[in-house]
């Protein structure tokens, strides 16, 4: 495979990381619907909470689908669940139809996200996945820090964007989707095989060397084969820092704009800029951290990263001011961004022959996305932005356990 074949290969799938970034709409999304309908924060956070909460469900049967179908066609699968996904907001604006298009939304992401990453490895040949994984992540942000602006454009545009207000971020990347599916689609990707002992392969639940009970049914292999998997310390402990990951991705994404509200007296088109701030920090941090990977090591580039998110949280409990406040948010955007490569390729790079149904587990853990924001409501009703910061921060600590994990 040529330099030149593996970069047209290249590029459709880094569209399908941009596409990836639809799911972080919801941060914003979701306040712009708390306003429409007039709901409180536990109840506004249910939004997100469903995106997430399907990755707990769909990742692992994912992760053994791509041995089925193959990698490509999961994410086609994924794209074409997205694309519904962003079609019902533009049918309707009830509740229920918002829930519908978040949870679908939610499946799409999870299909996606497990597939795409293994998919990079067999594009990109040779090392520096962390890199390469990064500079996806990269792509991503730029749909993340763009859905704020879309929304805001949306909503206060002389002509009412086609009268879809601020909904018109879901005709736009309709769009996009769109485009993706069809570039992928008739993108020749060459994939292996499956591993011969792969518990969809062959029906064998079976780890390090195949000494495992031989399962009949998919539920059987499941539990045999990749639950058991959680049983090695490098994976457990990297599904946990998965799930801290995003649960602080997502619960700055949804809570720093009420704190700009709360403490400064913003409006949410005023306060939705600091959406936009993260992600924009967030997609710094993804193109300079596939850099920073190149020419330093893993841990101590994720210490640095984890000392930010640190000073952020610090930041977010006790600033009282628009300066600390954006300061803050900066940091744990850039903090934040490198977190899963590093974490996921540790992951990956532990059992090289399970990719498949590792990268199925390590997907399963952004049902962080579900549980940070659901415990934020509560504690935000409870005692104001300050107490969901709090609840970030013990993903931090938990972050900074993880480092001595890091191989060097």
């Amino acid at each position: 495979m040529n330099n030149k074949t593996d970069y047209m290969k290249l590029l459709p799938v880094m569209l399908c990381f941009f596409a990836m970034g639809f799911v972080d709409l919801v941060g914003i999304a979701s306040n712009y619907v708390k306003a429409d309908l007039g709901l409180s924060d536990s109840v506004a956070n249910v939004f997100p909470s469903m995106v997430f909460f399907w990755f707990l469900i769909f990742s692992v049967p994912t992760g053994i689908l791509m041995n089925r179908i193959g990698r490509k066609n999961t994410v086609l699968l994924s794209l074409a669940v997205t694309i519904i996904s962003l079609v019902l907001p533009l049918l309707g604006d009830g509740f229920y139809v918002m829930l519908a298009s978040f949870c679908l939304l939610g499946i799409g992401n999870a299909l996606m996200q497990t597939s795409l990453n293994p998919l990079i490895s067999t594009v990109v040949k040779g090392g520096n996945l962390a890199s390469t994984l990064t500079f996806g992540q990269f792509v991503k942000a730029i749909a993340s820090f763009l859905a704020p602006y879309l929304a805001m454009w949306g909503s206060t545009a002389i002509i009412p964007s086609f009268g879809y207000d601020w909904k018109v971020l879901f005709l736009i990347y309709l769009v996009v989707g769109v485009i993706s599916a069809v570039l992928l689609f008739i993108t020749p990707i060459e994939e292996e095989k499956p591993h011969p002992t792969s518990p969809v392969g062959r029906g064998e639940a079976t780890i390090d060397g195949g000494q495992g009970k031989s399962c009949s049914s998919p539920l059987g292999r499941l539990g045999g084969a990749v639950f058991r998997l959680l049983g090695r310390p490098i994976v457990l402990l990297s599904f946990i820092g998965i799930m801290c990951h995003v649960g602080i991705d997502v619960g700055t994404n949804t809570t720093a704009p009420k704190l700009l509200i709360e403490r400064l007296g913003m409006t949410l088109n005023e306060a939705a800029f600091a959406t936009s701030l993260y992600f924009i920090f967030r997609t710094v941090g993804c193109l300079t951290g596939s850099f920073f990977l190149r020419v330093m090591n893993n841990r101590s580039f994720f210490t640095v990263s984890v000392v930010m998110m640190a000073l952020s949280m610090a930041g977010m409990l006790f600033g009282a001011s628009k300066a600390v406040l954006y300061v803050a948010i900066a940091l744990v955007g850039y903090g934040n961004s490198n977190i899963f490569s590093i974490v996921f390729s540790q992951a990956l790079q532990a059992i090289p022959d399970r990719q498949n149904e590792v990268s199925g587990l390590m997907i399963m853990g952004l049902f962080g996305g579900t549980v940070f924001p659901l415990i934020m409501g509560f504690a935000s009703d409870a005692a104001g932005q300050a107490g969901a910061v709090a609840v970030m921060a013990v993903g931090v600590v938990y972050l900074f356990s993880y480092i001595k994990r890091i191989k060097e």
